[in-house]
């Protein structure tokens, strides 16, 4: 089972829109069984329309088309279509019924762009869009089945959901893939790849594994393909559980769960709090940690210790400290986190101090410096890394880092 997909929009490639829809819909179709072998981004021109549709007819068993289906003079892929198979445009008077109903309930006049949304083309399955004015169609042609859905992305969730999925289900129902993701953090993707290196090739030619990299942690996406769901299942445990066995220190969580919602529930299990005190980071780590509903149960507070006078007046750091270590220091940050666990009197407070750059770097304290601290009632403990050069991805990772080190010590005490 074998699906393409093809988004249509100039503002797609000049970047003015961030394609969510192609990643939400491959999603999908995986989790029906399909392989996602292609996706396409095309301009909202009639050769290229014309071009794409050609190029994949008969090298798939379903195409996902979004876009294009507008009701201005610009989204031309209904007449394209037409082209494509052969057939014209009609008025069809169930979708004209439930695109004036829908302008009359929003209090907007009904025109004639309006109305042209209700021609689609003779030959192809209509389906009614009640999230929005453009309906989907659907055409059969040498084997391959072709959708095209509107490019706003709720309309198109909305009849995949309603329409397409179910009806894909039906017809498909040969293969199963089943993905498990296991989230790890701690080890460079090379030194992983090494230490999974037997893990790998022992794998059943059924069971693939990827490796995929984001601000310093590695996914480990296990993809099983078959027809026995059951039978897959129980392989992808078995693998899942030697992946515990081989690298538990390395292992944090599972399906995408980011370092915020892990440390969350750990602290919500024992019913302990934490604070933050940031330099270099910004409140990062307290946007992150707040960004989780329910967070209010655990999450105290934050003192964003930007300039050295709050480090000193607030959270109690020795100006002496600062001037013989620097701020940027194992010293400040654990003074940091010790002055911010007193101040908002919680059981644990984490501490960050570094250099993000891009500049501010010295060749003893270069650009990605970073220092975090962890204080709770069985002490301090810091640790010293040093990243990159870019300012976004240092601040991500720095944040990443320090919430790794408030789960290690959650987890050892």
């Amino acid at each position: 089972m074998k699906a393409i997909i093809i988004t249509i929009g100039d503002e797609l490639l000049i970047g003015q829109t961030v394609d969510t829809n192609s990643a939400w819909m491959g999603a999908e179709l995986s989790n029906l069984g399909f392989d996602i072998v292609r996706k396409i981004s095309i301009h909202d021109l009639r050769k290229d329309i014309l071009e794409a549709l050609s190029e994949v007819t008969g090298k798939s068993d379903t195409v996902m088309i979004t876009g294009g289906l507008g009701p201005t003079s610009d989204d031309i892929t209904r007449q394209t279509i037409c082209e494509f198979f052969g057939t014209k445009l009609i008025m069809n008077n169930e979708v004209l019924a439930m695109v004036t109903e829908m302008m009359k309930k929003r209090n907007f006049p009904m025109n004639e762009n309006n109305r042209r949304q209700a021609e689609v083309p003779e030959s192809c399955r209509v389906l009614k869009n009640s999230a929005g004015t453009a309906p989907g169609m659907w055409f059969e042609k040498d084997k391959t089945i072709f959708i095209f859905m509107p490019g706003v992305p709720y309309e198109m969730k909305y009849l995949m959901r309603e329409q397409v999925l179910p009806e894909l289900k039906k017809r498909f129902t040969s293969q199963v893939i089943i993905h498990r993701n296991i989230m790890t953090y701690g080890a460079p993707e090379a030194k992983l790849a090494e230490l999974l290196e037997g893990f790998e090739s022992s794998l059943a030619p059924e069971i693939k594994l990827a490796f995929l990299p984001a601000w310093g942690i590695i996914k480990l996406r296990l993809t099983g393909t078959g027809t026995e769901r059951r039978l897959l299942e129980k392989a992808m445990e078995e693998n899942v559980s030697k992946l515990y066995e081989i690298i538990p220190h390395l292992i944090y969580g599972e399906n995408e769960e980011p370092f915020e919602v892990v440390v969350g529930n750990l602290l919500l299990e024992r019913k302990q709090t934490i604070g933050t005190a940031e330099s270099c980071t910004g409140g990062n780590i307290a946007h992150l940690l707040t960004s989780i509903p329910g967070s209010s149960r655990y999450y105290i507070g934050s003192v964003v210790a930007y300039d050295n006078k709050v480090k000193e007046n607030i959270l109690g750091v020795p100006v002496e400290v600062i001037g013989k270590y620097g701020a940027v220091s194992e010293e400040t940050a654990r003074l940091m986190a010790e002055g911010a666990r007193r101040l908002m009197k919680t059981d644990y407070a984490v501490a960050t101090t570094g250099i993000a750059g891009p500049d501010g770097g010295t060749d003893l304290k270069p650009v990605g410096t970073i220092c975090i601290a962890v204080a709770s009632e069985h002490g301090t403990v810091s640790e010293k890394y040093v990243y990159g050069n870019e300012r976004i991805s240092n601040i991500n990772r720095f944040s990443i880092a320090a919430l790794s080190l408030v789960r290690k010590q959650i987890i050892v005490h």
